[in-house]
């Protein structure tokens, strides 16, 4: 008995992270696709971040990002 966290238990606590990132990943590359428009104007740099920053990232376009149409 080690004491530690086994792979089992990483394994039951790292895939739904993964898939709430992925779901949060496709649906705001999604919603910046249809869009016309975006705050600051450039889909591409907004794109980046959703894709790059873990998380973080697409919470910031839903927050900051999109534009009323």
């Amino acid at each position: 008995m080690s004491g530690g966290i086994d792979v089992g238990q990483l394994v039951a606590l790292l895939v739904p992270l993964a898939l709430v990132q992925l779901g949060l990943m496709a649906f705001a590359l999604y919603d910046l696709l249809k869009r016309k428009r975006v705050k600051g104007g450039n889909k591409w740099l907004w794109g980046a971040v959703i894709v790059l920053v873990n998380f973080i990232g697409p919470v910031m376009y839903f927050v900051l990002g999109r534009e009323e149409e």
